[in-house]
């Protein structure tokens, strides 16, 4: 029993450790577009998503029912198998943290969940309806009614502020795009902390302290809200870079069309019970906001990392919680050989972050490590096009003259400059430089 009651209570921390996770792993589905148009600094971004998402905690248990007693059959269920679970949902989610991938925190957490159930009892201890029905569906639909809502609302936007002052309406959006940001950070809470909840709720019923359907207790939507609300003030600066400058340039009107269709979204199927992933909601949206703009594009090779990323979460997060779960089914040195490997592969992760930190200080550049650049997507010049660059001829027209008469190579340079990219200019100039007859 006193084995039981010690698993129990690494199981729940584990589980906030997940919950807090999913914080900073989520923040940019709130407030990416939000710092990225520069209608909030980052740290005032991040607080304000921070307390609304531990007000949302409080709106509703309905998500958390869906997961400690929808996905899993309880009968039988272990509580070493949801710490397998936790365990490949926090690894996955670290991973994508590192990579800048928005990826789907739930989805890590179901996938965690099922390969974990079925290693320990087999397939037929998921309930298959249930996820298709509450999981794979909403997956598919609601990023692609997100992004079509947005698109609309973002040519809606435009049309009927098109004969308006420009410097007045980007202000009244700015402000309408930090509502809809609280919008989007108080239904993530509502969402996503609820997952957490129907975990520990979960885990409480295998450990006989609950009784199998029971609504989960005050101290557990609590202690969720709260961790949540920590690991978002964190900030997840990586994910926050892809989303508001990565996948697409937004503008005010268009972040909050984008917002505004993923709070909607969210706090609908919430209310109805579907636990869908609100980062594959909010890409949508801010990829439909993109499309929505006349001239607006969409950096479809960051989206499809995106998309593979998507698709890779349920299975890869699948495969560690099975793997975890094979470990701790080995008994008491199993269980504390899989903690002691997820503290180890949580460090490393987080040592090979440092290597190219990103923070609220560099968040909106344009390019980490790389002067020069004019946006998320931009890329150094190749060999071919600085050795084009390099003896491009200034524009035709007469030459200019200084005060003594003649343009100097200097002149010749910026003209050039003129022309070219900062990153082909820099290189055109140092090769004009070594080109200039030695002075005797």
């Amino acid at each position: 029993m006193e084995h039981i009651t010690l698993l129990l209570g690494i199981v729940i921390v584990t589980a906030l450790v997940f919950d807090f996770t999913n914080g900073f792993h989520d923040t940019a589905n709130a407030m990416a577009t939000t710092i990225s148009t520069g209608a909030l600094k980052p740290k005032t971004a991040v607080a304000m998503s921070a307390v609304l998402n531990l007000v949302g905690a409080f709106l509703s248990v309905e998500v958390a029912k869906t997961i400690s007693g929808g996905i899993i059959n309880e009968d039988g269920l272990k509580t070493e198998v949801i710490f397998a679970a936790l365990v490949g949902a926090i690894l996955w989610n670290l991973l994508t943290w590192l990579l800048g991938l928005p990826s789907s925190s739930s989805h890590a957490l179901f996938g965690g969940l099922i390969g974990a159930a079925v290693m320990s009892m087999g397939w037929s201890s998921v309930n298959g309806g249930t996820v298709v029905t509450k999981v794979l569906l909403p997956a598919v639909a609601a990023p692609l009614v997100a992004g079509i809502a947005a698109t609309l609302a973002t040519r809606l936007t435009y049309k009927i502020s098109s004969r308006a002052d420009e410097k007045a309406t980007s202000k009244g959006y700015r402000a309408g795009q930090i509502a809809s940001a609280g919008l989007v950070s108080l239904a993530h809470g509502t969402n996503d902390a609820q997952k957490t909840m129907g975990i520990i709720t979960l885990a409480l019923i295998t450990g006989g302290v609950l009784n199998p359907g029971a609504n989960p207790p005050m101290w557990v939507i609590v202690s969720a809200g709260v961790a949540i609300a920590l690991g978002t003030y964190l900030g997840g600066w990586r994910i926050i870079r892809t989303m508001g400058k990565g996948l697409t340039e937004l503008a005010p009107p268009q972040g909050f069309a984008a917002q505004t269709s993923a709070a909607t979204a969210i706090l609908a199927s919430s209310h109805i019970g579907f636990s869908l992933s609100t980062t594959q909601v909010c890409s949508g949206a801010v990829m439909g906001a993109g499309l929505g703009r006349k001239g607006g594009v969409v950096r479809w090779s960051t989206a499809t990392r995106m998309f593979v990323a998507w698709g890779l979460t349920l299975p890869a997060a699948g495969l560690v919680g099975a793997g975890a779960e094979l470990l701790t089914k080995q008994g008491t040195w199993g269980i504390a050989t899989t903690a002691a490997l997820l503290i180890g592969g949580s460090a490393v992760i987080w040592s090979l972050s440092r290597r190219q930190p990103v923070d609220h200080t560099n968040v909106t550049a344009d390019e980490i490590g790389t002067p020069g650049a004019t946006g998320a997507d931009a890329e150094p010049a190749g060999v071919v096009t600085t050795a084009i660059a390099a003896v491009t001829p200034p524009p035709a027209g007469p030459v200019a003259t200084t005060a003594e008469g003649t343009a100097t190579d200097s002149d010749v340079a910026a003209d050039v400059q003129m022309t070219l990219s900062p990153a082909s200019a820099a290189s055109a100039t140092a090769v004009a430089d070594s080109a200039r007859p030695a002075t005797v």
